[in-house]
């Protein structure tokens, strides 16, 4: 019998927001880790950063997780830390310091809050020919980072990463065909468990970090100082705020699809608020901005657990993790080649995901054989190539190195170019 959503209960839900937590978590320390070192923080300072930043995550999470009129997206999506920051950030912080940092990512946030119900409009230009093509892109864009990891950022890999990156994949996909219901649903967290034990048999699990962190931490309003709200620094921070609207679109659209849940335009633009609320708060604890991870987009279409309930205890464990250092060390514990096992056959499946709204496109039609084909060359293609602009402006660069940005932009364009006289109902409940 199919493991519906209303059987769960809660200690199977709790584990199934572990699951989600242990599949962003990685993603979300690398941000203030790599800020942190750009910008010469000290060993105190990252450990604030990485602390609150989860504890964010996950008021981040629940805020978009809400179902009320004047705010959330009310999908199964967790928010974690926007990755194009960083390098928009570390510029930032390098010529005005810390203080225009949060300046403009509170500004930011105010930004996103006040355009939300005005970017909601924009669905109509994401039909399933231009929302397949992006998140198509966002699941092949992620498969190098998965590699990355799988070969413990070394090159060449070694045979002992290898080989824990096969057993966590083999355990995984060994769960989803010989098991069914609540165990099949968990089969990336059980990996990820036993490919650590295994690392674990080698000396590839370091256990320092939990006696290294602090027993309690508590997120400090404007911990770097007071904001400075320099204006081309605004400027930069409202572009990359604009990316992340872009790219959690994709995100509130697969999670639509896979849901079967109406995404109308009221709900696009409570989503936006929500998260722009996260970004302002994000600014007045001194963390990052926040979008919708597509990670955990393919942890719900391969798990089939399509409620809300897991992520509301992903939420509360991100909360605690950031309030208690040394309890939250823990989830660091999993080396990068068994992370990188699960994060493999996650992103395909968010890959997948979008080839299966493509499935739903009239291809008789060869002009969107043209605007999908071109759109995901163009992105995979810009994603892969950064290092050709380089002698480009700096705004510019961070437009045009950015794959999912860059399909999103190539398939809206050339969507409403070649397919103008088609229109896409949306709902206004």
């Amino acid at each position: 019998m199919k493991f519906e959503l209303n059987e769960q209960k809660n200690g199977q839900a709790a584990v199934l927001g572990l699951q989600h937590l242990l599949a962003m978590y990685s993603g979300s320390i690398l941000v203030p880790i790599l800020i942190a070192s750009a910008l010469n923080y000290s060993s105190e300072q990252l450990t604030y950063l990485i602390s609150t930043d989860i504890f964010m995550c996950g008021v981040a999470t629940f805020l978009q997780l809400q179902m009320n009129k004047y705010f959330g997206i009310g999908l199964p999506v967790v928010l974690g830390v926007a990755f194009q920051s960083v390098a928009p950030l570390s510029l930032i912080g390098a010529k005005h310091g810390s203080g225009a940092i949060f300046g403009s990512i509170i500004a930011s946030g105010i930004f996103v809050i006040l355009i939300s119900g005005f970017f909601s409009k924009v669905r109509r230009f994401f039909p399933p020919l231009v929302t397949g093509s992006v998140i198509t892109v966002i699941g092949l864009t992620l498969i190098p980072v998965a590699m990355g990891n799988i070969a413990n950022n070394q090159t060449p890999a070694d045979l002992k990463s290898l080989i824990l990156a096969a057993i966590t994949i083999v355990i995984i996909l060994a769960i989803q065909f010989l098991t069914k219901g609540f165990l099949r649903s968990i089969a990336v967290l059980i990996g990820l468990v036993v490919g650590t034990i295994a690392a674990s048999t080698v000396g590839m699990v370091d256990t320092s970090v939990i006696k290294e962190a602090p027993v309690f931490h508590l997120p400090t309003p404007f911990f770097f100082g007071a904001p400075k709200f320099e204006l081309t620094s605004i400027i930069m921070m409202i572009i990359i705020a604009m990316v992340s609207m872009v790219e959690s679109t994709g995100v509130y659209l697969a999670l639509s699809d896979i849901t079967g849940q109406e995404l109308s335009q009221k709900k696009l633009r409570n989503g936006y608020r929500a998260e722009g609320l996260a970004v302002l708060l994000g600014g007045i604890f001194n963390t990052f901005p926040y979008t919708g991870f597509s990670q955990n987009v393919g942890l719900v279409q391969l798990s089939g657990i399509r409620s809300r309930k897991p992520i509301f205890f992903t939420a509360l464990f991100l909360m605690i993790l950031g309030l208690v250092p040394k309890f939250g060390a823990m989830a660091q514990l999993v080396p990068a080649p068994v992370l990188g096992g699960g994060m493999l056959v996650l992103f395909g499946m968010v890959a997948v995901q979008g080839m299966r709204m493509l499935g739903n496109v009239d291809f008789n039609n060869e002009h969107n054989l043209l605007i999908a084909g071109f759109s995901i060359a163009v992105g995979l293609g810009f994603n892969s190539s950064a290092s050709i602009f380089t002698n480009l402006p700096n705004s510019l660069q961070m437009f045009i190195s950015n794959g999912i940005v860059m399909a999103s932009v190539t398939a809206i364009v050339l969507n409403s170019i070649f397919n103008r006289k088609s229109k896409v109902a949306l709902s206004n409940d």
